[in-house]
């Protein structure tokens, strides 16, 4: 069992839809015998024979959106191989089968258990097998056929948006397009008019109009203004079916706005405008605003003001406020009541961005008329001039009028002025001023050298109202007077050699002058007339304002004369001539062969006649090797007094020495003389340590000798505590010994060892009572008979 091909299939659906349409619905089953198929396969050209086919089915398809109360019949497979008598079972997979679709097991017959949609799915691919009940063997192999679902206008078209937003330039010609709206309609546009959409306009008429087809929103009314109405909202049907009865429909709103365009020119709401101001105001003031009216929005709404030629344009000025569209009214030059109280303006206001396609419309510019009264004010004094030069000579006696201001009061009430010099620029009270008529003068000596000008400032103030006043700079100049003399232009070394041969230059001489003489300065140089003619030098005017200085004879000694003293006569060509008189000091001095300076000292003179410098060089070394011998010797000398810490084998301080060595043991007795710790007399009066400096000065305290100390106990204690007090006792490293044999006793040895020979005799011990009261308890002890009882 074979599918057919396609070919036969639309063929199949073709016929069966116009049986169907035909016989309105009414069923009929054909039955169509399958033919043999005969293809080649292979190249060896030999043919090959498939079995004939024995399925037979009468419908394909089915309409969508069935409402019918019964499942809806599809159609129904059925093969040659069925005898009817139940044998074969029927069984369909695939797309939906089961769910979707149902078979008859024992007719063959399918059903649409649901109601299907072709908007989600359009064609359905099955396969279909019969198979042997008592076998369970295929009886035909299985095959493939399609259910396409036929379309119903079941959906209503849809635009893409549900608002539109769209914009048109106000004053646009009929036939503007606007925008283009779109609609879709899910249905099949192959099948039938159920996808044919028509737009129409439902609202916006007649402003707007819309294509049937393309859907485009065009202008239907020309000059539309937005000054009138900005906003439209429009109302568009989309419409399957061709817009024919009984078609679905959609709908969407278009909100369309109105562009501006520069189709206004600004107007003044009023023809005339009038403005106050006082004469006293400062230049820029801004007197007042105006400003046109201007419809259009945004650059088109821009607006520039300007003032007209004709009366006080040379006054007044007008600028633009680019914020607020304004004209403002300002002040460019002062007001002068006196002069003139009224001035009119004539102001134009014109776009900044006019558009040429509405010229035709009129001009885009206006003009108003301002009025500015000028209100009078008490102002201050004025001058007759912006500044005063004053020139003077410096030989101006105190008191001398130099020069004169004028003020007057612009006011119609012409008040009186007084005239001061402001003492800040004046400090030192050089010049004053007349209060009444302005001439200033002089209170104290000028000197151009010192200060060639002076500026001060003049203040006029009404006497009636003393807050009204001004003030002007006035520049005096100091001329000069030729009133002083000309002078050296600086301090002058001078030097002539001892060697120096007549005519030779020896100095240039140049002069200044504090003066300022007009046609410059000319200097004259001459020796001094009361003067003899100096027979060492002569003076050379260069007639450059310098003089050079010349010798007059061959050879000069420094023994003989070491300076020489020139006066100068020096004046100038001013009037009155100015003169002085200037010495040049000229030293002789020692030069060599080409005229250099070697010495010019009379020091230099001796040290020449005397020792040469290498002389004076060795004697000074040798002073100094003197001194460094002298200062050794002194130290080696100092070394060689300073005394040892040990002044004596004697010493009993027993003065411990680390020599880090191993010593002789018990034998070696060689290491240290300790005779001296078994005699204490050997032992030196007390003497200080000179291995610490002692903190006080203290008085060397003899000690006790040894037999005065009868208490041996008493003793040590008594050297213990001298020992710990006594700044001048040994130190903690060193060991004070008092392991030492006493002398003989006054009483001999109380030995008894000596009298053991005669141990049988009895001796006398009566002597003992002889020797004090102290060996008296000794004297009852072994003297007389009771002792030998007890």
């Amino acid at each position: 069992m074979r599918t057919y091909h396609c070919l036969p299939l639309f063929f199949w659906i073709y016929v069966f839809h116009t049986v169907d349409n035909t016989l309105s619905q009414e069923k009929s089953q054909s039955h169509s015998q399958s033919k043999q198929i005969v293809s080649l396969t292979k190249d060896d050209g030999k043919m090959l024979h498939r079995s004939k086919r024995g399925w037979m089915w009468n419908q394909f398809f089915l309409l969508e959106e069935y409402t019918g109360s019964d499942t809806q019949y599809v159609g129904k497979l059925h093969t040659d191989q069925d005898k009817g008598d139940g044998n074969l079972k029927y069984i369909l997979t695939g797309d939906g089968a089961g769910s979707l679709f149902v078979i008859d097991e024992n007719t063959g017959d399918i059903h649409a258990a649901k109601k299907l949609d072709r908007e989600e799915k359009s064609l359905y691919i099955l396969r279909a097998k019969a198979i042997d009940r008592k076998t369970g063997r295929q009886v035909e192999p299985e095959s493939e056929f399609i259910i396409k679902i036929h379309d119903i206008n079941d959906n209503e078209p849809k635009f893409t948006k549900d608002l539109y937003t769209a914009s048109v330039p106000e004053m646009s010609s009929v036939g503007t397009s606007v925008i283009q709206v779109t609609a879709t309609d899910a249905d099949d546009a192959n099948y039938g008019n159920s996808a044919k959409i028509v737009y129409s306009i439902l609202q916006g008429q007649p402003y707007f109009s819309v294509d049937p087809e393309s859907g485009i929103i065009k202008t239907a009314l020309p000059d539309m203004s937005r000054e009138n109405r900005e906003q439209y909202q429009v109302v568009i049907q989309a419409k399957d079916m061709g817009g024919q009865m009984g078609g679905l429909s959609g709908t969407t709103t278009v909100n369309i706005t109105l562009t501006d365009v520069n189709n206004n020119p600004p107007r003044f709401p009023q023809s005339t405008y009038q403005f106050n101001s006082p004469e006293s105001v400062p230049l820029g003031t801004h007197l007042g605003r105006i400003k046109a009216n201007d419809p259009d929005m945004g650059e088109n709404a821009e607006m520039e003001y300007s003032l007209a030629e004709g009366d006080g344009a040379d006054v007044f000025d007008v600028i633009t406020d680019k914020d607020t569209q304004e004209g403002i009214i300002i002040v460019k030059q002062n007001l002068d009541f006196e002069k003139k109280m009224m001035y009119t303006l004539r102001v134009d206001v014109s776009n900044t961005h006019p558009d040429p396609r509405f010229v035709h419309l009129g001009p885009f510019k206006d003009t108003a008329v301002v009025k500015v009264s000028v209100e009078d004010a008490d102002e201050p004094p004025v001058f007759s001039k912006h500044s005063y030069l004053v020139e003077v000579d410096e030989d101006v006696k105190e008191g001398s009028i130099i020069g004169q201001v004028t003020a007057y009061d612009p006011d119609a009430m012409n008040n009186a002025i007084k005239y001061s010099v402001d003492q800040q620029t004046d400090l030192d009270r050089i010049f004053s001023i007349h209060s009444e008529n302005g001439s200033i003068f002089t209170l104290k000596p000028l000197d151009r050298e010192s200060s060639p000008w002076h500026n001060i400032t003049i203040m006029a103030t009404e006497i009636n109202n003393p807050k009204q006043s001004s003030h002007i700079p006035v520049f005096i100049r100091i001329l000069d007077i030729n009133d002083h003399a000309p002078e050296f232009a600086m301090y002058y070394e001078t030097f002539v050699c001892e060697n120096a041969k007549s005519g030779q230059l020896i100095q240039t001489v140049s002069v200044t002058d504090r003066d300022d003489p007009p046609r410059g300065h000319k200097f004259f140089f001459e020796p001094v007339p009361d003067i003899p003619l100096n027979p060492n030098f002569t003076i050379v005017d260069n007639k450059d304002n310098t003089a050079g200085i010349l010798t007059r004879k061959d050879g000069y000694s420094r023994t003989k004369m070491s300076t020489y003293l020139l006066p100068i006569l020096i004046f100038d060509n001013d009037y009155p001539i100015q003169s002085s008189t200037c010495t040049l000091t000229i030293r002789v001095c020692a030069c060599d062969s080409r005229g250099n300076l070697q010495s010019c000292t009379a020091e230099a003179l001796v040290l020449a006649a005397g020792l040469s410098t290498g002389a004076m060089v060795a004697i000074l070394l040798c002073v100094v090797i003197l001194l460094i011998l002298v200062v050794l010797f002194t130290a080696l000398r100092r070394q060689r007094k300073k005394e040892p810490l040990i002044l004596s084998k004697d010493d009993v301080r027993d003065n411990v020495v680390s020599y880090n060595d191993e010593g002789g043991g018990e034998e070696d007795t060689q290491a240290f003389d300790i005779g001296a710790l078994r005699n204490p007399e050997a032992r030196e009066d007390s003497k200080p340590r000179r291995d610490v400096l002692p903190e006080t000065i203290f008085q060397i305290r003899r000690t006790v000798p040894l037999w005065e100390n009868l208490d041996v106990q008493e003793f040590l204690h008594r050297r213990l505590r001298e020992n710990d007090a006594d700044p001048s006792a040994p130190p903690y490293d060193s060991l004070a010994t008092y392991a030492y044999e006493g002398d003989a006793s006054l009483a001999e040895s109380l030995s008894s060892l000596e009298s053991l020979a005669a141990a049988d005799v009895n001796q006398d011990y009566d002597y003992l009572s002889d020797w004090g009261p102290r060996f008296q308890k000794l004297a009852d002890m072994y003297g007389g008979e009771d002792s030998d009882r007890d």
